[in-house]
């Protein structure tokens, strides 16, 4: 209750009458990311078809969602590990302005100076980064690995594990997207419900922060607050015709496979 921010949902109160025990918390009208980039989520009830978020408010909520890991990661002392970051824990309000939410794996440093925390098993499958996964293990850039994939997620309109048709195969969105990124073929990835309206130069960039974000080594990562003024000359961008793969200084890494 004593971390405030504005793109953190805040926790008012709690309840503990007997066996009706309640956290309280402020309300988001728009539900959370995933349901709205899944379309299982209508925004006007009184519409008979679903609305899509553009490119520039998908934009707009990766940046509400970086300043509030920014201000966990840089602006508590001593800093916060949120654990769990993913499209379901970031909230809408009325205005669609993103929040993080869903504190409870949430850690702090013992001290400022330490560099990890070890845990029990936590966070979901899909946003874990790879020194979880072999060491158990958890840091910020953790953190910073877990917005990649949500990055990736706004990018292309795709949860971080895939599931076949059939239902009967997973694969990590890694897995699907890397190849189609290293063939230069941006609009493959692309959310279909965009139907070709973004920027293409604003589109590369995003997925360049995004390939940044999910290097299988955490040292790689870049701080939040770095990822976070990358975000904001992306929305700033105007396009000036097609970018070349050439200019883009992309890493890329070995994609994990689907736990």
């Amino acid at each position: 209750m004593i971390v405030h921010h504005g793109n953190l949902v805040s926790l008012f109160g709690y309840c503990g009458d007997f066996k009706r025990m309640a956290l309280i918390y402020e309300y988001m009208a728009n539900g959370n990311l995933r349901q709205h980039l899944s379309g299982k989520v209508q925004m006007n009830p009184t519409e008979d078809h679903l609305k899509v978020l553009t490119w520039s408010k998908r934009l707009q909520i990766a940046m509400d969602a970086a300043q509030g890991l920014d201000y966990l990661h840089n602006g508590c002392k001593p800093p916060i590990i949120h654990r769990d970051l993913k499209t379901t824990n970031i909230l809408l309000n009325e205005n669609f302005q993103a929040k993080i939410a869903d504190f409870g794996l949430s850690r702090a440093f013992a001290i400022e100076n330490d560099s990890y925390v070890s845990t029990c098993p936590a966070g979901t499958p899909g946003y874990l980064a790879p020194e979880f996964q072999s060491c158990g293990n958890l840091n910020k850039k953790s953190d910073v690995y877990s917005f990649g994939i949500i990055l990736f997620e706004l990018i292309t309109g795709q949860p971080a594990i895939m599931r076949s048709q059939d239902g009967n195969a997973s694969m990590h969105i890694l897995q699907w997207l890397i190849p189609i990124v290293e063939s230069g073929d941006i609009q493959r990835i692309m959310d279909p419900r965009l139907q070709g309206e973004f920027d293409i130069n604003s589109a590369w960039k995003v997925v360049e922060i995004a390939m940044s974000c999910t290097r299988s080594t955490a040292i790689q990562r870049p701080d939040i607050n770095d990822v976070l003024a990358d975000l904001k000359e992306s929305l700033v961008s105007k396009s000036s015709g097609s970018l070349e793969m050439s200019y883009l200084n992309l890493q890329f890494d070995s994609a994990p496979v689907a736990r």
